[in-house]
């Protein structure tokens, strides 16, 4: 437990040489945990290592609080049988908003809070118009908005993260439970999108956020949300994944070129399918190649967007290498969801944001009219052609269980030993080289399943192939976590055993909530011995971890060696 203790961050860690620049604020607090780069393990306080300044961690607390009590009332409504469909979009807008690296820019944020108070009070009128009110606590009582941005950075300041009136193991299970939601919150805005939603979505959000209002529950009681936002985000992993396929096909093994061609050239970086596609229609024809970034290089295995001849190949590694990567990229640069960092001056004159995505000073494209980086891709010069190495993608769960027949036989012949699945999210702190070291010290006679980009660690890697069966399946962005829990519960039943007893471990690295809602799932389904890493959530208390420790066996990463004959005997 000690080991455990120290690595959730009791010890003090020196921050990463590479984090954005401290800023010096003496009239705005801040504190914010809730990313795995939190300053010295245990909080950001002057500035947020992804860049956030401290007005708009304000902002965003502000927002989050009225996004409690639009829910109050949103959930009372519901009910009583009444509920309102841009009430409910607006949650989801709002809660994405506020994940890591998504909304940099005060102004936008203060724009959602202000829209969010309008939610508030119409959600109220519904449920009031049901049946008079009970006793409505403060977030959801109509408290006065400030009129400027510098006055709501004020109001933020009252309701930040911390609140010491509340037990801290109790506090700690609602943020777990609500940075679950935020994550959630992301799958379902990419899902809606191309056009599907859920309703119980929405009424879980307005249940679960209700819920962190009610002074009468208990720890166990928001544990129990905890494991229901994980069964949410399933529900909403499964629709995405619904949505990504009707739209453009189940994903199939494609090689993706790392080199360059001769052309224009535009960066997309990010996770939205449709943003892509509709870059896609718009730059057909006109001499311009169109190259994925970070977690959008799975999206070469659609085979929708795979037709399109000028989706060139993938630039770049993970989100978190951006600043170097990027100023030898002499093209248009556009992102599409969080992942954005603090641009530099050499590029930031031609980086475009899109959707909630939004950094101060930098254009801002809203709707589906790409015309504006299409003319700046023009205005630059572009690549010539310099082929390089191809990488494989595309083995998402419909690919996998297409060749189940091989891969169990290959078990049970004694070929394949082991799977490892490992996976998760990528980031600029240091002990993530972990992650490399231990996909290229497995045993060659056992699998590695990757998604999400954590795989950027190891996935240019030659690992080979058993009978025929590639060692490394890339199946996919965070966004496809479904693909993964799908081969895994489908081996279980080929196997005729539970999940818990597949020759699988899991090996997961995590960064935001998007991360923190799959592994929600991963406890809603009762998978035990999951490793995790780098550092453990700054937000989970040695109480809270020691539950997840004695009931799922979670453990953190050792070292690649320790692990690996740990897990293989």
């Amino acid at each position: 437990m000690s080991k455990i203790l120290e690595f959730l961050g009791l010890k003090k860690q020196k921050q990463d040489s590479t984090d954005t620049p401290q800023f010096d604020s003496k009239d705005v607090s801040m504190f914010c945990y809730q990313c795995e780069q939190a300053a010295q393990g245990t909080g950001c306080t002057k500035i947020g290592v992804c860049g956030k300044q401290p007005d708009v961690a304000a902002l965003q607390d502000l927002l989050v609080y009225t996004l409690k009590g639009i829910a109050f009332w949103g959930n009372l409504a519901r009910e009583r049988g009444a509920k309102d469909p841009e009430i409910d979009r607006f949650m989801i807008e709002g809660l994405f908003t506020t994940v890591t690296n998504v909304d940099f820019d005060a102004e936008a944020v203060a724009k959602f809070v202000r829209k969010g108070v309008e939610m508030r009070d119409k959600a109220r009128s519904l449920a009031e118009k049901a049946q008079g009110g009970p006793h409505i606590p403060e977030a959801a009582g109509s408290w006065k908005l400030a009129s400027t941005t510098a006055e709501m950075v004020r109001q933020g300041e009252e309701h930040g993260v911390k609140d010491d009136s509340v037990d801290p193991d109790v506090k700690s299970v609602i943020e777990l439970l609500i940075y679950g939601i935020k994550g959630y919150a992301a799958y379902a805005d990419h899902a809606y999108i191309l056009g599907l939603e859920d309703d119980r979505i929405y009424a879980f959000t307005h249940k679960a956020l209700a819920a962190t209002l009610d002074k009468n529950l208990g720890l166990m009681d928001f544990v129990t949300l905890a494991l229901e936002c994980g069964e949410i985000n399933l529900i909403t992993m499964e629709l995405l994944n619904k949505a990504h396929t009707d739209a453009y096909g189940h994903p199939v093994p494609t090689p993706v070129q790392l080199g360059t061609k001769r052309g224009k050239a535009i960066l997309v970086s990010g996770h939205d399918l449709k943003m892509l596609e509709e870059l896609l229609k718009q730059t057909e024809g006109k001499g311009i190649n169109i190259y994925t970034h970070g977690e959008m290089i799975p999206a070469h295995g659609y085979p929708g967007l795979n037709k399109y001849a000028h989706l060139a190949g993938n630039f770049g590694g993970a989100w978190q290498d951006q600043a170097k990567e990027f100023q030898n990229f002499p093209g248009a640069i556009i992102f599409n969801t969080n992942c954005i960092q603090r641009p530099a001056d050499n590029y930031k004159d031609r980086l475009f944001t899109w959707g909630l995505v939004q950094w101060p000073d930098v254009n801002h494209i809203d709707g589906w009219d790409f015309s504006e980086v299409i003319k700046k891709a023009q205005e630059l010069p572009g690549f010539e052609d310099n082929p390089g190495k191809e990488i494989l993608v595309g083995f998402g769960h419909n690919a996998v269980l297409g060749v189940a027949d091989k891969v169990i036989e290959a078990v049970k012949g004694g070929q394949i030993r082991h799977f490892f699945l490992i996976g998760g999210c990528d980031g600029a702190k240091s002990g993530r080289n972990y992650y490399t070291e231990f996909a290229e010290k497995l045993p060659e006679d056992t699998v590695i399943l990757t998604l999400a980009c954590g795989k950027y660690r190891f996935n240019k890697l030659d690992f080979g192939d058993i009978g025929g069966i590639p060692r490394l399946l890339d199946v996919g962005q965070c966004n496809d976590a479904y693909s993964a829990v799908k081969i895994a519960l489908a081996l279980s039943e080929a196997f005729e055993c539970d999940v818990n007893d597949l020759p699988l471990s899991m090996i997961l690295s995590w960064y935001e909530q998007k991360a923190v809602a799959i592994l929600l799932t991963l406890l809603h389904l009762g998978i035990k011995n999951i490793k995790i890493g780098p550092s453990l959530p700054a937000f989970v208390t040695p109480n809270v971890l020691n539950f997840l420790v004695e009931k799922y066996n979670i453990a953190p990463i050792g070292t690649a060696e320790e692990d690996i004959k740990q897990i293989l005997g």
